[in-house]
């Protein structure tokens, strides 16, 4: 019996340091697989480091980095030896994310990554304070985050072709440098207060969204004079327009318009407009030309086509008659054809 235990208990010793031993060099191989893989990462860094100074150029004075259709998914950290970079230019090179550690490029005045496949800003954009120019435009962005209104130096951002952005965070009218801004081909609705708020904004472009009226208030917008908004669903425009008076440039193409405000008549500044693919009630033909080449030069839905609208607007409107006490106003529509509205 004496013998049976000392035996049991010298195989389970035996078992216990094969076992020690086996465990050992399991870990040994997990460490050298590690280590392993750690000098590949940085031999990758290395050898995207090395690229990437390949792509680092000077244009008049600035330190940039210039990629074009390169497969970039992802930017390595190795990056940050670089924040001297004061541009970023990257397109269509594949880039999934903004890398976290954006906020640490202090110099960047440009960040240009449009024609990607970016699907978020990071909240680390806002430590960017001397950022002038923001272009993310056809990328996958859906949401934009508050944190952008700390950027106190742009002027200018791009987030055209994105399809889905839909609202921007109030706190964006808190860019008080911001003068051109591009929202075309997402998903809105409505001008947002944010912009309305914006005190610098010169350029707007929200064509090709969902736009079913503009906002009253858009007449505060004084600063403003170019404003696009063809492609939308617009079907009357406020009479409040009429109140931008530095307003120069007005696209409303292919929207639902009917009327075009008679107060327009009146805006100054008001140098080119459209109002191509609207049905609107009148059919407005214009005068000769004096030339050819006035002829060929004519908007035929521009300027000169919104006066004589609005003139022969009001002329259609402004027959009265008087008959038993009662102001007849007769309406004459496209075709000639009157109808009669008594009006007490």
């Amino acid at each position: 019996m004496t013998e049976h235990v000392a035996c049991t208990g010298a195989v389970n010793a035996v078992k216990e340091v094969w076992e020690k031993r086996i465990q050992k060099h399991s870990d040994d191989l997990k460490r050298e697989k590690q280590f392993q893989l750690k000098l590949v990462r940085i031999w990758e860094e290395r050898v995207s480091f090395t690229k990437l100074k390949e792509k680092v150029t000077r244009e008049d004075g600035r330190v940039i980095l210039k990629i074009e259709k390169e497969e970039w998914k992802t930017l390595p950290s190795s990056l940050l030896k670089l924040t001297q970079l004061q541009e970023w230019q990257l397109h269509r090179t594949g880039l999934l994310k903004i890398p976290e550690f954006i906020g640490r490029f202090q110099n960047l005045i440009v960040l240009d990554l449009s024609r990607n496949a970016i699907s978020e800003i990071p909240r680390g954009i806002g430590l960017l304070t001397g950022l002038q120019e923001l272009i993310l435009s056809y990328n996958k962005i859906k949401m934009v985050p508050k944190e952008l209104s700390n950027c106190v130096s742009l002027e200018k951002l791009e987030l055209a072709v994105n399809r889905d952005i839909c609202d921007l965070p109030h706190e964006l009218s808190n860019l008080l440098k911001l003068t051109h801004l591009d929202l075309s081909m997402n998903h809105f609705t409505t001008i947002p207060a944010a912009v309305l708020s914006m005190p610098s904004l010169e350029w707007l472009d929200m064509g090709s969204n969902r736009l079913e009226q503009l906002p009253d208030t858009i007449g505060r917008m004084q600063s403003l004079h170019t404003l696009w908004l063809q492609r939308n669903e617009i079907a009357c425009l406020p009479e409040t327009i009429c109140n931008m008076r530095n307003l120069g440039t007005l696209v409303l193409s292919n929207n639902r318009l009917q009327e075009i405000p008679a107060c327009m008549a009146g805006m100054a500044s008001l140098r080119f407009v459209n109002f191509r693919d609207n049905p609107l009630k009148l059919e407005v033909t214009l005068p000769p030309s004096q030339s050819a080449d006035d002829e060929e030069d004519r908007e035929l839905f521009g300027l000169q086509f919104m006066h004589t609208y609005i003139q022969e607007s009001q002329e259609r409107a402004g027959i009265f008659g008087v008959c038993h006490g009662q102001i007849l106003i007769i309406y004459k529509y496209r075709y000639g054809s009157g109808n009669l509205k008594v009006i007490s």
